[in-house]
C-alpha cells in the first residue's frame, strides 16, 4: 500500500469507533453538555513503519498528553495519516510500541514481555478510539440513524433504545436532528461529515482522530464543520489528534502543533509560535507554500 493520504474503504462498525449540495439554511447545533471522557494520552516509542522499501516513519517518538489537542501538519506523504491509521489498527507498525494511556495498543504483556496483541486486546483498545475520515465513509445502505446506532449496538452492546437516544442527542448537537431517516446519498457533503462526526462520538471514544476532515468539502461547507469541531473540542476533555492542511483551523483548535516531514518531527510548539515565529526553515518554507496556495 503506498504511503499516501488517500482515505481507506468504508470501515466496519468496529473500525468506526472511529448527493446534492444543500444550499438552504441548516439548523444550528443544539447546545449540549460537555462530552464526558476520562481521556488517556498517546505515546509513540521508536515507531517504524515501512511500505516496501519506503520508510514512512523513522523511529518516531512523540506524546499527546491526556486531554491535549495536537495537530500534525506537513507535506502530503510525510506520514501523518499513517500515524492515525496505526492508532486505528488499520496498519501495523514494523517496529516500536504505541501506547494509549498506560496500555500498549498493538501489543500486550505476557510473562513480563510485550507480544503481538490478540483480537480480544485489540477489540478493547479500539473501543477507546474514534476516527473521522477524509471521505466520510458512511454506510450507504443505512439511514443516518442506523449509521449512528450500528456500532454502539454491535460493539458496545447497547440496547436499541439506548443507542437511539444517544444518536438522537448527537444528531441534535450537530444540527441534523431532522435527518435521522435520510440516507447519506441524500445529504450534502457538509451534512455527511457532520453525521460522520456524530457517528464517531456515538462510540463515546476517549481519543478522537481527525483526518483531513474538511478537504473533501466544497469551500462554503468547510466553516460549518470546523466550527462544530471547535465546539466539540471546547466542550470535551477528549484527547484529539488532527491531521489537516487548513492552517487557520489548526491554529484555532490546537494546544500544540507538530511539523512533520519525511516521517520525523521537524518542529513542535504552541500554534502561536509555529505559525507566528517558526524556528526551522523547513517549517517556514512549508507554511509559505501552503498559505500562498
Amino acid at each position: 500500500m503506498p504511503p499516501t493520504n488517500a482515505a481507506p474503504e468504508a470501515p466496519t462498525p468496529e473500525e468506526s469507533q472511529g448527493g446534492p449540495v444543500d444550499k438552504g439554511p441548516q439548523s444550528e447545533p443544539a447546545a449540549a453538555g460537555p462530552l464526558k471522557s476520562s481521556a488517556p494520552g498517546i505515546h509513540f516509542e521508536k515507531v517504524v513503519k515501512r511500505f516496501g522499501d519506503n520508510v514512512v516513519l523513522r523511529e518516531l517518538d512523540f506524546t499527546v498528553e491526556p486531554g491535549e489537542r495536537v495537530t500534525l501538519i506537513g507535506p502530503s506523504g510525510s506520514g501523518k495519516t499513517t500515524i492515525l491509521r496505526l492508532l486505528m489498527t488499520l496498519e501495523k507498525a514494523d517496529g516500536g510500541v504505541i501506547r494509549v494511556g498506560d496500555r500498549p495498543l498493538s501489543h500486550m504483556e505476557k510473562n513480563g514481555k510485550l507480544v503481538p496483541a490478540n483480537e480480544k486486546h485489540l477489540h478493547e483498545m479500539r473501543k477507546q478510539i474514534g476516527m473521522v475520515f477524509q471521505q466520510f465513509n458512511l454506510f450507504p445502505n443505512m439511514n443516518v440513524m442506523r449509521n449512528l446506532t450500528e456500532g454502539p449496538i454491535r460493539v458496545l452492546g447497547l440496547s436499541k433504545e439506548e443507542a437511539r437516544e444517544r444518536a438522537t442527542r448527537l444528531l441534535d448537537m450537530v444540527g441534523l436532528g431532522d435527518k435521522a431517516e435520510a440516507h447519506p446519498t441524500r445529504l450534502s457533503g457538509g451534512q455527511q461529515q457532520r453525521v460522520a462526526i456524530a457517528r464517531a462520538l456515538a462510540m463515546e471514544p476517549k481519543v478522537l482522530l481527525l483526518d483531513e476532515v474538511t478537504s473533501a468539502l466544497d469551500p462554503e461547507l468547510v466553516v460549518g464543520v470546523q466550527d462544530l469541531l471547535r465546539d466539540i473540542a471546547r466542550q470535551s476533555d477528549l484527547t484529539i489528534l488532527c491531521v489537516t492542511h487548513e492552517m487557520h483551523f489548526a491554529k484555532d483548535i490546537s494546544d500544540r502543533v507538530l511539523m512533520f516531514d519525511q516521517g520525523q518531527i521537524v518542529e513542535e510548539g504552541p500554534p502561536e509560535q509555529i505559525f507566528g515565529d517558526p524556528s526551522e526553515q523547513r517549517t517556514r518554507d512549508f507554511l509559505q507554500a501552503v498559505l500562498a496556495s
